[in-house]
């Protein structure tokens, strides 16, 4: 391993309006990165977007520093005045078909946190070793009243990392070697399983984002008491980034452990995850917005994530229930910790609180 010493950039954003008659949301933008790595696969560029406003912003969040989870260009990375050339890929959208997931919503007086892996990106080889500048990309397109997306530029600094040996060009890998496998032949619970899987990790990074913005709050200490922010934030990360591509998500009870009342379980010896008949009637996280509760945990995101963090973070069933898992949080958050529970509530809490 190696020590990273890092810099924060904060920046006073200077926000452009697309049309003078539309007031800019009042978004800040701040980078941090290591200052100095052997290896591009050592850079993490993470940014934080800060709503300080009084009002939620709702962000497209393609191709700009919001996205970090398709292969888009977050930055614009340079060398000596040389940009570097950018190898992942461009999309072309039609914003009257995409869904929420498209974008993100910045409540009023908190920062989404995003951290990017860029060495498969970007054609750092061509320029070789040296100092690398990285500017992020913060042309957003916030969603206002009207529901139509309206253009805002925030200046943001650079921030400046020195590679000092690796710059070898690399590769994005396959999608399927990204993520758990589903393996299901009912091509219906095929594709709620599939859908599960992404929500559940999606409240995963909302969850560990909600912990790194906001340290120990109310919220926090109602689920996790005195716990370590970084120990809960660690097990919310792993499941946000689960990459596996030998675990299997099966709708089959290959081991008959789907007695009345188990939703799923997870094999340890595997981490393979199999789903019981009672999960295909869970809903979406959406329904946390109306028609549900999260005391109700019928999320099937929030079902996905309990049982991703027995796979990655080696957490157990101390006990179910909100309730319960707060009365851990007050009690014992040496246990609250440990308890899978615990996190399937606290992810869905948040969620309710900043994406309704």
């Amino acid at each position: 391993m190696f020590s990273l010493a890092f810099i924060t950039l904060a920046t006073s954003a200077v926000l452009s309006l697309a049309t003078p008659a539309k007031r800019a949301p009042a978004l800040e933008v701040s980078v941090t990165a290591p200052t100095e790595v052997h290896s591009i696969d050592d850079i993490k560029v993470t940014a934080a977007v800060t709503n300080t406003g009084s009002e939620d912003v709702k962000v497209l969040k393609f191709g700009t520093v919001l996205d970090n989870h398709y292969p888009t260009r977050s930055f614009t990375v340079s060398k000596d005045g040389l940009v570097a050339n950018f190898t992942g890929i461009k999309l072309q959208i039609d914003l009257d078909a995409v869904d929420d997931t498209a974008y993100v919503v910045i409540p009023a007086g908190e920062t989404v946190v995003v951290e990017h892996e860029v060495a498969p990106l970007y054609n750092f080889e061509e320029l070789g070793t040296g100092a690398f500048e990285f500017e992020p990309v913060t042309d957003f397109q916030v969603v206002e009243a009207d529901a139509k997306p309206h253009a805002y530029k925030v200046s943001a600094s650079k921030v400046k990392v020195n590679v000092k040996s690796d710059v070898a060009k690399r590769e994005i890998k396959a999608a399927h070697e990204k993520r758990a496998r589903v393996t299901c032949s009912n091509s219906s619970q095929n594709s709620f399983i599939s859908s599960s899987y992404s929500e559940g990790k999606s409240l995963a990074s909302i969850a560990a984002n909600y912990v790194s913005s906001n340290g120990a709050n109310s919220l926090f200490r109602s689920y996790f008491g005195s716990a370590s922010t970084s120990t809960v934030r660690s097990v919310l990360s792993a499941v946000a980034s689960e990459n596996s591509s030998s675990r299997t998500l099966s709708c089959t009870d290959t081991y008959g452990y789907c007695d009345p009342g188990v939703i799923a379980y997870t094999l340890i010896s595997t981490t393979n995850i199999y789903f019981c008949s009672i999960f295909f009637n869970e809903v979406a996280s959406s329904r946390l917005c109306s028609g549900t509760t999260v005391a109700s945990r019928n999320i099937r995101g929030g079902t996905v994530l309990h049982e991703l963090t027995h796979a990655v973070a080696g957490t157990t069933d101390v006990g179910y229930g909100c309730s319960y898992d707060m009365s851990l949080g007050s009690s014992s958050p040496s246990q609250a910790v440990r308890n899978a529970d615990n996190y399937n509530c606290f992810a869905t809490q948040v969620y309710q609180n900043t994406q309704c």
